[in-house]
């Protein structure tokens, strides 16, 4: 099922029906951000971060869950009022006050991460990248395809030697640590009590955000889970999505339709729950 601007689609009409009681749980490159050659140089479409904002504003919670740095995030999308930005698939999270906090357990895995992008810098091939995250590091091969076995074997001895966790990405791998933080565990602590739960997403990392709204299903809450698919998103993500996009734009025009949709309604007061109010 194909989705993108204009009217909404059907599949999203219960985050319009139910705003103040839906969360809409968001991926930062690929689905907000289009993915370009240096990961470095990656920024929002034209309009996310006030698109973001307005549709704060309606929603009862709005959150960017990405395995960018928290900081990356809050820089790149200039801190959108009421708009939770969380980091590191969970390892990261902007707090009330605009400041960065870590899982403790991660933290300690700093000094580890240290040294091993530096020794991955050291030994990086030309056109390879090596994008240093401080709580984890990133092998990117997009600028240099044939560089791909050199990421994927070093990044694999790292793990046996250091313990770190493998995640991959869209031509690249990351080095994380083996903590219990995933898009799954962001959505499961930050949905709790919303009748309404929705996710878009682009790669594997998404997988277990789309787990846990199967999950919640189950118990009853209405799940909508959207795909931002290409070429190299991996077939489940479309396989189990409720609607599916082709690009980044398309995307956005999803956000615009919907903000557009519930700015025509009167907005009904919000539902007080555990949380309201906390930095987003």
């Amino acid at each position: 099922m194909l989705g993108g601007s204009g009217p909404l689609p059907s599949q999203l009409a219960p985050l319009r029906e139910h705003a103040p009681d839906a969360a809409l749980f968001l991926d930062f490159d690929g689905t907000l951000a289009p993915i370009v050659p240096d990961a470095s140089k990656a920024v929002p479409a034209t309009g996310v971060p006030e698109l973001l904002a307005a549709l704060a504003r309606r929603l009862g919670l709005v959150a960017v869950v990405s395995g960018r740095p928290a900081r990356y995030l809050a820089d790149a999308l200039g801190r959108p009022p009421g708009v939770h930005l969380s980091g590191l698939y969970g390892m990261e999270e902007v707090d009330r006050g605009g400041e960065v906090r870590e899982d403790p357990e991660a933290s300690r895995w700093r000094p580890v991460v240290a040294e091993v992008t530096e020794r991955l810098s050291a030994s990086a091939p030309p056109g390879a990248d090596v994008e240093p995250k401080g709580l984890s590091v990133t092998l990117h091969w997009r600028r240099a395809p044939t560089t791909e076995p050199w990421a994927l074997g070093s990044a694999r001895a790292e793990a046996t030697r250091t313990g770190l966790a493998l995640q991959p990405g869209r031509m690249a791998v990351e080095l994380r640590p083996p903590v219990h933080a995933d898009k799954g565990t962001v959505v499961e602590r930050l949905a709790a009590g919303f009748k309404v739960v929705a996710f878009v997403g682009d790669d594997v990392g998404d997988l277990p955000a789309f787990d846990v709204l199967a999950e919640l299903a189950g118990r009853g809450t209405r799940v909508v889970r959207v795909a931002v698919a290409d070429d190299e998103s991996p077939r489940a993500l479309a396989e189990r999505a409720d609607l599916v996009v082709r690009s980044t734009s398309e995307a956005v025009g999803l956000l615009e339709a919907l903000a557009r949709s519930i700015g025509a309604h009167p907005e009904p007061p919000r539902s007080g729950r555990p949380g309201d109010g906390a930095a987003r």
